[in-house]
């Protein structure tokens, strides 16, 4: 067990309290950034049913342990005096919260892949609650429908991209772990979590399992699309693309046409690659598997 370091446990409290008066409901969180109590189940027999998520009455289930009320996270902090940070859960009311966790440690540039989404499915980032890591990263806070449930999810939107939703957590600012201290960046301290984007939305949730074949439509319609991509003018190929990839996959034609679309886009100059991920991106934002 680490050695209780009592001022970075009071400041961690303190940065909690004042999290939870925005009604955030927090959990302390260790120098590893993981939940600073240890699981009461650690040593018992994997359950036959359903894994315990706190009906045991006792501390140590992670988030499922997160709360907004003073005394109870007081409670929490007091049974691990070796908390530094503390984390704050996703996907509860009365935000809702989505965290976007940009990441440094992929060799892709997570922030320009989320600019690069951005224009591609045209939506827009609001200005929202930014936190800074101690490596570079920045997490995103994002708030969602109270009926939609959003998923975890690593590297699904994009590579380096990984989303904080229901059940995950997000380290809050002010935490201390042990490569350095996350802060909120400069500007954004005071805004509220802004909504999440509509079309973001979508990309974030699991693909609909289709509730029944989708009829054939005829060839004429096939060639009508790619027709569409080859007469695209520069700035309109990608969105061109990606309307008529999704009309395809909607009409169960994308198999078919997954070739004649990239050969219509690469026509109009588009990459290969580029070509392939939006063709890949309508398959998904229509609920097929390319």
């Amino acid at each position: 067990m680490a050695t209780p370091d009592r001022q970075a446990t009071k400041l961690a409290l303190a940065h909690a309290l004042s999290a939870a008066e925005r009604g955030l409901a927090v959990i302390p969180l260790s120098r590893t950034k993981l939940p600073a109590l240890r699981s009461p189940h650690h040593d018992d027999p994997p359950p036959a049913g359903p894994r315990c998520h706190g009906q045991c009455g006792r501390l140590g289930h992670g988030v499922y342990d997160a709360s907004a009320d003073p005394a109870r996270i007081r409670t929490l902090f007091a049974a691990a005096p070796w908390a530094t940070g503390y984390g704050i859960a996703c996907g509860l009311p009365p935000y809702h919260l989505i965290g976007v966790d940009l990441d440094t440690k992929s060799a892709t540039d997570s922030s320009a892949a989320l600019r690069e989404l951005a224009l591609r499915h045209l939506f827009t980032i609001p200005e929202t609650v930014v936190v800074l890591t101690p490596s570079g990263g920045r997490h995103l806070w994002l708030t969602g429908p109270p009926d939609v449930t959003v998923p975890n999810s690593a590297g699904r939107l994009a590579p380096g991209i990984d989303i904080r939703g229901a059940g995950g957590y997000l380290v809050g600012p002010g935490s201390r772990t042990d490569h350095g201290v996350y802060t909120t960046a400069p500007g954004t301290a005071e805004l509220a979590p802004a909504p999440c984007p509509p079309t973001l939305l979508r990309l974030l949730l699991p693909p609909p399992r289709p509730s029944h074949p989708t009829p054939p439509v005829s060839g004429d319609h096939g060639r009508g699309l790619v027709q569409f991509v080859l007469s695209a003018h520069e700035g309109q190929r990608n969105t061109r693309l990606f309307w008529a990839a999704c009309r395809a996959y909607e009409n169960g034609l994308g198999p078919a046409l997954e070739t004649p679309l990239t050969e219509a886009a690469l026509h109009t100059g588009l990459s290969e690659s580029e070509a392939r991920a939006t063709i890949t991106s309508a398959a998904r934002m229509t609920g097929h598997r390319p």
